[in-house]
């Protein structure tokens, strides 16, 4: 029996070992090396050299005689790679799932792994800026001349621990381009380098034994994860525009009681403070439908949500994050609220840790650097509730990427009797869930490994510094207030006589102004009456652009026009000549010049009819 040997073959997708014999042809060993990795005939060449030199053909001559021994590394290239640089074959260095962060175990490269995905616009800006950290001379330690440099005023690099430790207030995370700075700063300038996303379900697959869970083997077994806390974030600081914004967000619990949530709108932006940061600017809050009461919040089905998107990504927005309210009034006279977050309880319950988790999965951050095309969120959680001088305080996170995989893959739960805690899942017939651990110290400084069940939900958050401008800043300039939407128990109704209320109660005699309100554009979008979907598009770019001479336009179209005959319908027991002056003029008194609505279906008839144009039934 020839003796068998093993040849290691090394491609861009992974090193495989080949049993031969040193009597099998040149010819026969490319057919199973083509089978193991899945190529044709034609698909790929293989060399005994790293250089490409030296090319084993398909031909009769024995393995010996081309001296190939047992052991011997082979390397192969795909046919039309001829461009991959043989870097890519290094060996790569084992994955550990116990860190925040998976390793760069792939070797394929990264120009060939990732998915071209166009990255966010403030993602691909700071991609090209240098970051450094400039520092001037320092009279006392720097001995050189005005030109040179040293060690005491040598530019430092945006990943600096010591310097970000040292601003006033501390750091404690990284940016999220800082860490790729960091990552690809290397020898090989981050030629390995793939951000992996956290998979705690089972590979599928695997034909070597019976399907979970009569079966499973370390191939298809996702590894146990250890909870690190982790070192970046994706968002750096949080910024609302304005107090307007927050205020009457706050009015529905100081008229209720009962608590509130809502979407935040606005774009991302350099936050300058911090070295290659993102900032998360809010300009709008929508509050979609809701039930709530003064300890709960439970979202129900929004048929605007649709809507809702397309209006903001017109105005140049887009939904950054969410914001509730957990407050409890301590004092009604001098408008104090309880200081209950802080760290004798809880900042972040575990409930809604694994809301923030699932919102973030929602929305995934897209990274040139991740084969899957996305890595992390952007998405933000803010939290109204009670600081320590007893006033509303606004407070800003996110939850870890470690997080966002055991709410993705349904591996976390909260604890009843204690929102502090989460509990992770203990596998069933029906799931397999990996063990989960975190480490602390015991009471003499020791590390300790613990089982998550329960787990601190303090593994599993980042804090964000959040904060308003000393010059407020207004995407929307209206100084009137339209009703919000879905705050019907309020009293507080979307419908053309609040519209109608609006505009006659409108000071500014620039039209802009009057019309620039996230809810009123949001209304005239979605009013079941007159919607506008089709034909806003003007109004939304005059208000995007801040545009005057735009809006003017769009005010005199045909559809504005309707608009105003509506409004002097529902609002026909006002009188006045400044009424509706921001329509251009007051209204017709006669009823018969104006539209009028149907008392038995609603529909809004043309003037000068007696008999519903929907119903037949007369006007009486």
């Amino acid at each position: 029996m020839a003796e068998t040997i093993i040849i290691r073959v090394q491609s861009p997708n992974g090193m495989k070992k080949i049993s031969a014999t040193k009597k099998e042809t040149a010819a026969a060993f490319l057919n199973k090396v083509g089978k193991e990795f899945g190529f044709t005939s034609n698909g790929f060449s293989i060399y005994l050299n790293r250089n490409k030199t030296n090319e084993i053909q398909s031909q009769n001559k024995s393995l010996s005689l081309l001296k190939i021994k047992h052991g011997d590394m082979l390397f192969l290239y795909p046919s039309g790679s001829l461009g991959l640089s043989a870097e890519t074959m290094d060996v790569a260095t084992p994955h550990s799932s116990s860190s925040s962060l998976p390793s760069p175990s792939s070797l394929i490269s990264r120009s060939q792994s990732a998915p071209q995905i166009p990255e966010d616009e403030i993602d691909q800006y700071l991609a090209k800026q240098e970051g450094k950290i400039y520092r001037n001379k320092d009279p006392q330690l720097c001995r050189h001349g005005s030109m040179g440099k040293c060690v005491h005023c040598v530019p430092l690099e945006p990943f600096d621990e010591e310097y970000l430790s040292h601003l006033e207030p501390p750091v404690k995370h990284m940016s999220f381009h800082a860490y790729i700075r960091k990552l690809t700063g290397g020898a090989d300038k981050g030629k390995f380098v793939a951000l992996e996303n956290i998979s705690c379900k089972i590979k599928s697959g695997c034909e070597g034994h019976p399907p979970w869970p009569e079966g499973i083997c370390t191939k298809c077994q996702p590894s146990a994860i250890t909870l690190n806390r982790q070192k970046y974030r994706h968002i750096d600081n949080i910024m609302f525009e304005n107090h307007t914004i927050a205020d009457r967000f706050l009015d529905f619990w100081r008229k209720t009681g009962s608590q509130r949530m809502g979407y935040l709108y606005g774009r991302y932006t350099e936050h300058k403070d911090i070295p290659l940061a993102v900032r998360a600017e809010v300009a709008a809050i929508y509050e979609p439908p809701q039930i709530a009461t003064q300890n709960s919040l439970e979202l129900v089905d929004d048929p605007k949500a649709a809507a809702v998107e397309e209006i903001a990504a017109k105005l140049g927005l887009r939904k950054v994050g969410w914001i509730f309210t957990d407050l409890l009034s301590e004092d009604t006279r001098i408008g104090t609220v309880k200081y209950t977050r802080n760290k004798d309880s809880y900042f972040l319950s575990a409930e809604e840790c694994i809301t923030a988790g699932h919102f973030q999965n929602l929305h995934p951050n897209p990274c040139r650097l991740s084969p899957d095309g996305h890595f992390g969120s952007k998405f933000i959680t803010v939290v109204a509730t009670g600081g320590p001088d007893n006033q509303v305080h606004f407070e800003g996170y996110q939850v870890s990427n470690q997080c966002m995989a055991l709410v993705r893959d349904e591996c976390l739960l909260p604890c009843r009797d204690a929102p502090e805690l989460g509990y992770a899942k203990e596998s069933s017939t029906e799931q397999y869930v990996p063990d989960v651990f975190y480490k602390d110290k015991d009471k003499f400084g020791n590390d300790i490994t613990y089982l998550a069940r329960p787990l601190p939900v303090e593994y599993l958050i980042i804090d964000i510094t959040t904060t308003f401008p000393k010059d407020p800043q207004y995407t929307f300039s209206s100084t009137q207030r339209f009703p919000i939407e879905n705050r019907d128990v309020l009293g507080e109704t979307q419908d053309f006589h609040s519209l109608a209320t609006y505009l006659s109660q409108a000071t500014s005699t620039v039209f802009l102004d009057i019309v620039s309100d996230f809810h009123l554009l949001l209304f005239l979008v979605t009013n079941e009456v007159m919607p506008l979907k089709d034909s806003i598009g003007l109004l939304l770019d005059a208000v995007r652009t801040k545009d005057e001479d735009l809006a003017q336009t769009w005010r005199k179209s045909e559809q504005w026009a309707t608009i105003e005959q509506l409004c002097s319908t529902v609002g026909g027991h006002s009188s006045g000549p400044q009424e509706y002056g921001a329509m251009g003029g007051g209204r017709s008194s006669p009823a018969s010049s104006s539209m009028w609505s149907c008392l038995h279906c609603t529909f809004m008839n043309q003037p000068g009819t007696e008999l519903c144009e929907m119903c037949s039934l007369p006007r009486g």
